[in-house]
């Protein structure tokens, strides 16, 4: 079901305070996964995928129902070979999350997924092969009413858009595209989503932003080999929150050489800090410098932990030394401030008891429950 105008309008302006966030959502057609609307309006989704050998239903439903479990909507698995696609029926029964069936080289692992029951296919237009395959795979996929993501990545055009890639990167991701999305209209084919992904933040930009203005195709948003976990998170975030900000993307996976569970964390932090989910309760942190009086490294993940599960809108403050702690803490629904010998509390802005640093932890665990 689409969100109705108003309702489209507030979630993309505000965040969950009710802060200025991002642009309006970009204009899309919607495409609906197994109840997860992407476009048209839907919040945006977050997604990661299995790192296990889908063969091993096991090892795989423990990673689906992980990643389930920290937040994610869509998890994609890949379906490379025979083992994976007999494992696929049995995941896809006990998994408590839809599936997105990975696929590459063999459409015949597209049409087992299908049969096996997925809720959408990601295909490759650089190696899923010739028009006939890509046309079996459509018919299919209209006939279990299931979307399929076209999936471009830098790292795999098809050789036809040589030329074009070496001068005009982010327009061979576009034309690839262009010609699959073609092709699968040509098939009466149009429950489709679009990624366009380099390992190049600026190239992905480029490259959504070009396709945003000329097709009202959702877009899944990604920097495809990001990286390690710090410097993933940071080549994802740079492309991402430009994009998002400015209205495109309705959905994200932030890829990374990592537990996939950090994946779906950063994408999280990010959408809410953009405005434009209510995940966590929000931690304010000051950064570890010569003046703190306590921990505030561990402290911090130490609040981080008991504060999990408040609701998304209280805020906390956990501020080290006297020159911004009080300031933090009284904007937050509860603050410390760490001095020498004693700690400050504040709740909604007036300080509300003066403490021993050794007090500190058994008192924030209490006041913390307060919150909920």
């Amino acid at each position: 079901m689409t969100m109705s105008e108003t309702d489209r309008n507030r979630h993309s302006a505000t965040g969950s305070a009710g802060r200025p966030a991002c642009a309006p959502r970009r204009a899309t057609r919607q495409v609906e996964i197994a109840g997860v609307a992407i476009g048209g309006g839907a919040p945006v989704s977050v997604q990661s995928m299995t790192c296990t050998r889908t063969g091993d239903a096991a090892a795989t439903l423990d990673q689906i129902r992980a990643l389930a479990t920290a937040g994610a909507q869509l998890v994609r698995v890949t379906v490379n070979d025979d083992e994976a696609a007999d494992a696929l029926p049995t995941i896809v029964r006990e998994a408590n999350v839809p599936l997105v069936a990975d696929i590459h080289f063999d459409y015949r692992m597209a049409l087992a997924a299908l049969k096996a029951g997925v809720a959408k296919l990601r295909i490759n237009p650089g190696n899923i092969g010739s028009r006939q395959r890509v046309r079996e795979v459509a018919l299919a996929a209209a006939d279990h009413g299931v979307p399929i993501r076209v999936g471009v990545n830098r790292g795999s055009l098809h050789r036809r858009y040589d030329d074009l890639s070496q001068t005009d990167p982010a327009g061979a991701l576009i034309q690839s595209a262009l010609d699959e999305l073609e092709a699968l209209a040509a098939f009466g084919f149009t429950a489709v989503v679009v990624s366009l992904k380099s390992s190049e933040p600026q190239e992905v930009i480029e490259a959504c932003r070009r396709f945003a203005a000329i097709s009202d195709v959702p877009q899944h948003l990604g920097v495809t080999e990001a990286g390690t976990l710090q410097a993933g998170i940071a080549r994802s975030v740079a492309a991402m929150s430009v994009l998002l900000a400015e209205g495109i993307g309705d959905t994200i996976r932030i890829s990374l050489a990592a537990d996939p569970v950090e994946e779906v964390r950063a994408a999280f932090n990010m959408l809410q800090a953009l405005g434009l989910r209510e995940g966590y309760a929000r931690v304010v942190a000051c950064p570890t410098c010569g003046r703190v009086e306590v921990d505030v490294v561990s402290l911090a993940a130490k609040v981080e932990e008991l504060a999990g599960d408040l609701p998304a809108d209280r805020v906390i403050a956990v501020m080290g030394c006297v020159v911004n702690g009080p300031g933090e803490a009284k904007a937050a629904d509860l603050g410390i401030a760490a001095g020498k010998s004693r700690v400050a509390i504040f709740r909604h802005g007036e300080l509300y008891r003066n403490i021993a640093k050794e007090d500190l932890e058994e008192v924030l665990l209490a006041e913390i429950e307060r919150l909920r």
